[in-house]
């Protein structure tokens, strides 16, 4: 095992009880908040939306990293087994948003036994593995306004998805605050996990931005920081 991937493992194994980074974060932890980005009353083409998402999605995003922060920047890609392009070139992920492509000689590639599928005897299991890319870099490395609003277009077709060239594939992409000990996940263009290893390090989150957490886990969230 490579050295970010043990100190990916280690960090999630001391700070977050072995959490798997896998879609769903603010169920599976026990400190966490769930954003609601667009507006679901909206298409999500119309400009209104699109500059909701935007700015949502950065600003919880600027809350969360500070310049000096260690981050690492986490992308597990579902896969069947039999692709093998993901291999030999590295995501859209890092080729178009990290800043200096000569650092990606530090990014580091593991083949994965499948995260979506949990049961070791079914088939989509067995057929299936995550490919997990993981690049170390400080918030100034990282294009990180225009790879959210790709997130952002991935369900819709857009120039800018992430995975245009793989459309049978399903991916998730991790910003790991390795000095907050906190995560960022936007799933989609709907919504936005951040959790944490302890609650103080998101109570301000919390409470400035509460106007924008779902309406639906409200009650949930709103009892663990009471």
């Amino acid at each position: 095992m490579n050295d970010l991937s043990n100190k990916l493992e280690q960090f999630m194994k001391k700070h977050f009880y072995d959490l798997v980074l896998a879609p769903g974060l603010f169920y599976s932890s026990r400190y966490g908040l769930r954003f609601e980005i667009s507006n679901p009353d909206l298409s999500f083409q119309e400009k209104a939306n699109i500059k909701q998402v935007y700015e949502r999605s950065s600003d919880i995003f600027k809350r969360v990293f500070d310049e000096n922060d260690e981050v690492l920047l986490v992308t597990n890609v579902y896969c069947h087994k039999a692709d093998t392009f993901l291999q030999s070139k590295p995501l859209n992920v890092y080729r178009k948003y990290v800043k200096n492509r000569k650092s990606l000689n530090k990014l580091r590639h593991d083949v994965l036994p499948s995260i979506e599928w949990d049961d070791e005897e079914s088939d989509e299991y067995n057929n299936k593995v995550t490919h997990r890319f993981i690049f170390q870099c400080k918030k100034s490395e990282v294009r990180y306004t225009q790879l959210l609003l790709a997130i952002s277009y991935e369900d819709f077709g857009h120039q800018s998805r992430i995975l245009k060239g793989l459309p049978r594939n399903g991916y998730d992409i991790f910003f790991v605050n390795i000095s907050k000990k906190i995560i960022y996940h936007l799933y989609d263009d709907r919504g936005c996990d951040v959790i944490a290893a302890d609650r103080e390090n998101i109570r301000l989150l919390y409470e400035v931005l509460n106007e924008w957490i779902l309406d639906y886990d409200r009650d949930e969230i709103d009892s663990t920081f009471r």
